[in-house]
């Protein structure tokens, strides 16, 4: 491991509280993918299977943000493990149901509990800004490590969850899933030294991280960005059955996540120059000229070499917009802005995937890379009309005797226990 790595691993318990993190997050990329792949096999309707997903992710897009605020207000340890507990029971259920041939109207009750599943990254990078506040340095290669880690989830998870659903029995995917859960918070909320305070008192007020001025504007980025992923993977998946080699789209899809993770190894070795709004701006830009290619290709091929550089933009672009969040919100409110980014990137992923379904049947798979492509640059074209409201908050303009470089570093005066109002 290079230097700017170790270094930020030297924080005690910061591995304990990253491998848990790892663990925790497994269901992000298992838990839809594994019940669209169980009620297939169990049902055959693939209509039913897509709506009980988009159920789970439109119920975690309205609780996760809730789930994660709680957090701010109460700590992690009080709140995760309830909410985790609901989810599990949740996730239970509904294997239970499947397997008991219950009436459908009883799966989307158990899918709407998967909502409360927590936000297991933010509450990671949460952690990671309490540790490294006064070394930017630091928090940049932490939050480009976890960038990478989220890529190996959505490498790992998908392949997991459908292997084990068509080899062993329907529902073993979502059942590991629910396992991954419970055993990543369990691991993550028993190591309290790293937990960030808690801020009581800043919420008594009620108030959201929505308020800050530049967090509608990244959501609506995310938004698009989540379009993107979601119609990258169905448009992929189409053509290359339309070309014959359906297996082959694992493969493809692949070398969009191996571009992202060498991309993000690679950004966190270095320091960043220039604001975050601008870095942000540029990483978007960025992305929205990548999604051309795909328009423009022929075969399996050349559309894995499109897609592998096209996720060079990828983790650089998720880690400048991790310290956006991080200097755009009090710190009071940090781990329900992390969320709330996550929770636009759910919505665009069901958005892409719907859309790109839709112009795929209507217009054939290479008419689809047109969706991530409008998508991108919508993105983009909102960041760079929003970029003036990606201001910081009223703490973090004018830290007091600390400095701020774009990474929401605050000085040694500030506290993190909520006396000094929601420094």
């Amino acid at each position: 491991m290079t230097s700017p790595y170790r270094a930020i691993f030297a924080a005690p318990g910061s591995r304990a509280f990253s491998a848990a993190g790892l663990v925790g997050r497994m269901p992000l990329s298992m838990l839809g993918i594994g019940i669209v792949t169980m009620i297939s096999q169990v049902t055959g309707q693939y209509g039913l299977a897509g709506a009980l997903s988009a159920t789970a992710a439109l119920a975690g897009a309205a609780v996760g943000p809730q789930v994660s605020r709680m957090v701010d207000r109460y700590g992690q340890a009080r709140v995760l493990r309830p909410a985790a507990a609901v989810t599990v029971v949740s996730v239970l259920s509904l294997l239970a149901a499947v397997k008991g041939g219950a009436p459908h109207w009883t799966f989307f009750v158990c899918a709407v509990g998967v909502g409360a599943t927590p936000s297991m990254g933010a509450m990671v990078r949460a952690r990671w800004s309490a540790i490294h506040r006064e070394a930017p340095e630091l928090l940049h290669t932490a939050y480009s490590f976890e960038s990478v880690v989220d890529e190996i989830v959505f490498i790992l998870g998908p392949i997991l969850s459908i292997g084990l659903c068509t080899v062993l029995f329907a529902e073993a995917g979502p059942l590991l899933a629910a396992v991954f859960l419970g055993v990543g918070v369990l691991l993550l909320t028993a190591q309290r030294r790293t937990e960030p305070q808690p801020h009581p008192r800043a919420h008594r007020g009620g108030g959201s991280a929505l308020r800050a001025p530049g967090m509608p504007v990244l959501i609506g980025v995310f938004i698009g960005t989540g379009t993107i992923f979601g119609a990258v993977d169905v448009t992929t998946l189409a053509f290359a059955d339309e070309h014959g080699h359906k297996s082959a789209a694992s493969l493809v899809l692949a070398t969009y996540a191996l571009g992202s993770c060498l991309a993000g190894l690679a950004f966190g070795l270095i320091r960043p120059r220039g604001s975050a709004q601008g870095r942000f701006l540029l990483g978007i830009s960025l992305m929205a000229v990548s999604m051309i290619p795909p328009l423009l290709v022929g075969n399996l091929v050349f559309l894995a070499m499109a897609l592998f550089f096209s996720g060079l933009t990828i983790a650089p672009t998720m880690v400048t917009s991790m310290s956006l969040v991080e200097r755009l919100v009090p710190r009071a409110r940090l781990t329900e802005g992390m969320t709330w980014t996550s929770t636009g990137l759910a919505i665009g992923v069901a958005l892409g995937a719907a859309l790109a379904g839709r112009v795929t049947d209507a217009h054939g798979a290479s008419a689809a890379f047109a969706v991530p492509a409008g998508a991108a640059f919508l993105a983009a074209a909102v960041a760079g009309l929003g970029y003036r409201r990606l201001r910081p908050a009223p703490e973090r303009e004018e830290p007091r005797g600390g400095y701020d470089d774009g990474h929401g570093a605050i000085s040694a005066h500030d506290t993190i226990d909520g006396r000094e109002g929601v420094a």
